[in-house]
């Protein structure tokens, strides 16, 4: 009978290929390139450590996506969490509404990172939704079949499914009391088992090997962005099977050099109930949000005077209250989405000389001094770290 655990270097083995991803990057002959990309190696095996071992479908619980320190393509504004379950089980979701600006559920097959390619969302369960009660208090069941005797709110479930995702979505970072969630597998023994070996063995393989499929996916696309579009050129894609409902995604390459800005600028739904833009760096990776203005949300963003929504994107602070900061990357994408808006404007990049951004600009976009800079600032990192994120 094979030995059900092979020995560590076995494991350590299947780390090696990921190396290879950095042919698929941008500028794969780039020492800082590299030295990026094994940051994101290591960053994938820590999160792939809460993927497939934290958690089963008989004993679920809500983990860790993305957020501020697994980045590999969140948005700022939201908090990740993931549960794995099994559809042919029943499920009781419950916990605290708060008052998170959106709170959605997804029901799929095949995580993003978990399969290549990615599987299917097959089902959503928006918050709104949800009856809370006085208290705010909510509890929802996932099953195929409504149980029986059952009036609560009920959430039929696919057969096929074996993931929970959940979305927690903000606008006023900071300012909006966290929504709270527990998940329970109601036709499971209540005592979590010890893993056997064969069980371990069989998540470490998928754990060391989690990059070949996660960067592989984000790295491809972002190739095939980039050979479509170019740079500093937009486009819109629904990322079908993989978004959300009702969400229009504008994408573009950004490219520009020391003493260069680039002006966007984009109409504006009339009716807009979310909407938000960020910057992501050459590996996908949301950049740095905490520290550094690197998104604006319909929330936080400057309206000029002529109801147009305007930023630039420079290296260097240009005084403009809608600064998006790049983080030293002179190369990567920028993310932006239209919630449930009535419209889809595709916005424009345009590369400006720094030194003469000032007359490029209209006279009514707000303009923000060093200290007001500061203040805001501080008021971002504090409100990132007042949101529960993992």
């Amino acid at each position: 009978m094979p030995e059900p655990l092979g020995p560590w270097a076995d494991y350590v083995e299947l780390l090696k290929p990921a190396g290879d991803l950095l042919d698929l990057t941008w500028r794969p002959d780039d020492p800082e390139y590299r030295a990026d990309v094994y940051r994101q190696l290591a960053m994938n095996l820590s999160y792939a450590y809460f993927q497939y071992f934290q958690a089963d479908p008989l004993h679920p619980e809500f983990m860790p996506l993305w957020n501020s320190v697994y980045l590999l393509q969140p948005n700022p504004d939201d908090v990740y969490y993931y549960a794995p379950i099994d559809g042919h089980r029943q499920y009781r979701i419950s916990g605290d509404r708060g008052e998170t600006y959106m709170v959605h559920f997804q029901f799929g097959a095949g995580m993003m990172g978990m399969v290549y390619p990615p599987g299917r969302q097959i089902s959503y369960l928006d918050a709104r939704e949800l009856q809370p009660d006085a208290k705010g208090r909510f509890e929802f069941i996932a099953s195929v079949e409504r149980p029986a005797g059952y009036i609560g709110t009920w959430h039929e479930l696919d057969p096929s499914c074996d993931f929970m995702m959940v979305r927690l979505r903000s606008y006023d970072w900071g300012g909006e009391a966290d929504t709270r969630l527990a998940i329970e597998c109601l036709d499971a023994p209540p005592v979590k088992p010890r893993m056997s070996p064969a069980q371990i063995d069989h998540k470490l393989r998928e754990m060391f090997t989690l990059s070949e499929r996660w960067s592989r996916l984000w790295f491809e696309y972002q190739l095939d962005l980039i050979a479509r579009l170019g740079s500093n050129s937009f486009e819109l894609n629904r990322f079908e099977g993989m978004g959300i409902q009702n969400q229009d995604y504008w994408t573009a390459v950004f490219e520009l050099e020391e003493g260069e800005a680039l002006l966007l600028e984009t109409d504006l739904p009339a009716q807009r109930h979310y909407w938000n833009v960020q910057l992501n760096d050459p590996y996908f990776n949301a950049v740095e949000f905490v520290y550094r203005q690197t998104s604006l949300n319909g929330h936080t963003a400057s309206i000029d005077p002529d109801g147009r929504f305007r930023a630039v994107i420079a290296l260097e602070d240009p005084g403009v209250a809608n600064w998006l900061d790049p983080g030293g990357f002179r190369q990567g994408t920028v993310f932006g989405r239209w919630t449930e808006c009535d419209s889809a404007p595709v916005p424009t990049l345009t590369r400006v000389p720094l030194a003469q951004l000032e007359a490029t600009l209209p006279a009514g976009m707000a303009r923000v001094t060093p200290e007001q800079r500061a203040q805001a600032l501080r008021e971002r990192r504090l409100g990132a770290q007042l949101r529960r994120r993992w």
